[in-house]
């Protein structure tokens, strides 16, 4: 039999370990199953171990819509990691070895786990903030569209994380219709009529049912409502019929602070609109919700946490605005009550952008009056943030979009007359002030006699205290590229000098300084590799195949030519090769046109001498020089050159080679002459050698002469004696 192990486990992080060997039987195969079970929200994240060809490992998980196998050996790979869609795992060891089982330790941690990130609708889009249990997305739709159901939805705790609502859809904005099913949405106004479709061209007359399940209600919220009283009128009725009682009329009744309930599971809606001097504007929200619950509350630029979210009786909301805004209206407490006609005790609250006021947290908020519609002309709006004295305020200004006659300004101070850091008009990227102090002052002036004036964005502040520092912030490096300082720390007036290897060209800004509110003056640069080549010339007196603005891309080839009378010197073509380290380069220099003329011919060698470089012709321009053998004296210009010309002529006559008679009686006195000279050199080797050689034999003549006349002369004598 099989040795039975197993073990419950529940940390966040562990190990599973197999069974000593000593506690086991030497003689049975080894089975252990193991339970891990971490906390809801939490998944179990572990690695492959390494087993033998006679062991098996299976991890399932559990806690889902259903057991999921998550391993096994067939499934695993060397240093995978396993990871759990739930918070339970059960692992299962099975050795079929009779003896020297194998041993092998499991570690595993837990990780939290998160909701699948949403999908966006047709014609709109979602943005999340965390997907991890808490987290929200926000539905949105374009232009011309509206949300049909939930547009925010929640990550919920649980053991596979899900969100709170489906997704919702995204539905085309028109004059009236039929909506089915109804559960969460809005009626929003309808796009303005069109010539050609109406008589007047502003006349509108739209009508909307809204149907919700079978025993639900229906809930209409007011969010927005601005049309011509006398000429625009809206009818809101508890029935699917115009012939039924009014629940509101434009004409007779406020607008409705609480909305409307309905008295049964439909609204119709009438709207009529014949005016085209003011827009019509209005956003109404539907809500349907049954005879135990309430509907589900809504606030504009807040949110609410509730005890219960399907919102059954008894269930509280508390509300709580944006950063930026404040509470107006309202409760921010509300509760279901009245099990006989279910409904919230208090309206929802207000959440409203407000003119001025007095921050003394450590990190907040400040937006442009009625944020995130259009501010009012005429307002003079003033906030003072008070931290800590040990601290300095950076506002982050992310959000400036204002008229050119509005202004908003900064002051390094409490009040009004404190040092001003910076002041703004119009539209500016998002840049950063920090205050030399512990307290900043803002205002904000509009123009209250602007004629013209239209609807401008506004802005967005965030501030916070950070720690004294009279240093710029550090700026991130620079990927490609290198910077240098002209100071050892960025203290005010510092200046930053940015360069790019090579091959890489600087986009942006090479020079940034430190400004005295210690904000760089500008955002670091860019370097980006560079893929063209320098631009190679205009070739004079010709042309080229490829334009300037054209570029001149890696690859690219270019060829030249010359007007006529001229002729290229150096290449017909080169072309733009790409390298790994450094720019691009040309294969060659650019050519040059110089005017053709006709060759200088080659003059002849002169005799006992040769030339360097030896052609036929010579090019007008080119030189041609000239040499003598040794023992021989080069008579005439040693380089001649070649005088453009119709024909081209040299500038000289060429040299000619003169023996060195010095040099020849050295040579001769050595050699035969016969046998180092040609003919020409032997004929006038001999002329030399007779006149040489004649007056000796006249000498010796000469001197025989002498010599037999004596001899002769005295022989004679003796004789005689």
């Amino acid at each position: 039999m099989a040795v039975q192990c197993n073990a419950t486990l529940s940390a966040m992080d562990d190990l599973v370990e197999s069974p000593d060997a000593a506690s086991t039987s030497s003689f049975s195969p080894l089975e252990c199953t193991y339970s891990i079970t971490v906390y809801a929200g939490y998944g179990v994240e572990m690695q492959k171990v390494n087993l033998s060809k006679k062991e098996s490992l299976t991890i399932m998980g559990y806690g889902g819509l259903g057991p999921e196998l998550l391993a096994n050996e067939t499934l695993m790979r060397e240093g995978q990691v396993i990871r759990s869609t739930s918070n339970q795992v059960y692992i299962h060891y099975r050795s079929l070895q009779q003896t020297n089982h194998g041993v092998f330790s499991l570690h595993y941690q837990a990780y939290l786990l998160s909701c699948p990130f949403p999908l966006s609708a047709e014609s709109g889009g979602v943005t999340v903030t965390d997907i991890h249990p808490g987290g929200q997305a926000h539905f949105h739709c374009d232009p011309g569209f509206q949300v049909r159901g939930h547009e925010m939805a929640t990550c919920v705790n649980a053991t596979v994380p899900r969100w709170s609502t489906p997704e919702p859809q995204c539905v085309a904005v028109s004059c009236g219709g039929w909506i089915r099913n109804a559960t969460v949405g809005r009626i929003l106004s309808p796009p303005p009529p069109s010539v050609s479709n109406h008589s007047n061209g502003s006349n509108l007359s739209c009508h909307w049912l809204i149907e919700a399940k079978e025993g639900h209600r229906l809930h209409l919220h007011f969010e927005r409502i601005a049309f011509d009283e006398n000429d625009d009128k809206l009818i809101v009725r508890s029935s699917n019929s115009s012939l039924s009682s009014s629940l509101f009329d434009s004409d007779l009744d406020d607008v409705p602070e609480r909305g409307l309930l309905s008295e049964g599971s439909t609204l119709y809606l009438e709207l009529t609109a014949d005016s085209s001097s003011i827009p019509l504007l209005f956003s109404l929200r539907y809500e349907a919700f049954d005879d135990e619950h309430c509907w589900e509350p809504y606030m504009p630029h807040g949110n609410f946490s509730s005890s219960d979210i399907s919102y059954q009786l008894g269930t509280t909301v508390t509300f709580a605005c944006s950063p930026g805004f404040v509470m107006e209206q309202g409760s921010g407490t509300i509760e279901c009550i009245d099990p006989s006609n279910p409904h919230w005790n208090d309206s929802e609250p207000m959440c409203k952008a407000q003119c001025g006021g007095g921050l003394t947290e450590a990190s907040g908020t400040i937006l442009s009056p009625d944020w995130p519609q259009s501010y009012s002309k005429g307002l003079d709006c003033v906030w003072q943030i008070h931290g800590n004295e040990e601290k300095r305020i950076e506002l982050d200004i992310q959000i400036l979009n204002i008229r050119h006659t509005d202004v908003l300004t900064i002051f390094d101070g409490q009040d009004l007359m404190s040092n001003v850091i910076g002041q703004y008009v119009r539209s500016r990227e998002r840049f950063q002030v920090v205050s030399g102090g512990s307290e900043v002052t803002l205002q904000f002036q509009s123009d209250p006699d602007d004629s013209t004036f239209i609807s401008s964005q506004g802005f967005v502040i965030h501030y916070r205290e950070v720690e004294p520092n009279d240093t710029c912030p550090t700026l991130p490096r620079i990927e490609f590229g290198w910077v240098t300082s002209s100071h050892s720390s960025n203290v005010r007036g510092s200046v930053l000098t940015y360069q790019c290897q090579p091959g890489y060209d600087i986009s942006g800004s090479d020079i940034v300084t430190c400004q005295w509110d210690l904000s760089w003056s500008s955002s670091p640069p860019t370097c980006t590799k560079v893929q063209q080549c320098p631009d190679p010339g205009e070739v004079v007196n010709g042309a080229r195949s490829v334009r300037p603005e054209t570029g001149f891309a890696v690859g690219t080839l270019v060829r030249f030519s010359c007007n006529q009378g001229y002729q290229l010197e150096g290449p017909s073509q080169i072309s733009c090769h790409g390298r790994d380290t450094g720019t691009p380069k040309w294969s060659d220099r650019s050519p040059k046109c110089v005017l053709k003329y006709d060759p200088c011919p080659n003059p002849g060698v002169p005799d006992n001498g040769y030339q360097t470089l030896y052609k036929h012709s010579y090019q007008a321009g080119e030189t041609l020089r000239f040499f003598c053998y040794e023992g021989y004296e080069l008579i005439g210009e040693v380089i001649i050159s070649c005088v453009p010309g119709h024909p081209s002529q040299w500038n000289n006559p060429p040299p000619f080679c003169k023996g060195n008679s010095h040099f020849l009686r050295r040579i001769y006195g050595y050699f035969p002459v016969s046998q180092s000279l040609d003919p020409s050199h032997q004929i006038l080797s001999e002329n030399i050698a007779l006149a040489i050689i004649l007056p000796i034999i006249l000498v010796i003549l000469l001197i025989g002469g002498i010599y037999m006349y004596y001899s002769n002369t005295f022989g004679v004598g003796a004789d005689h004696l």
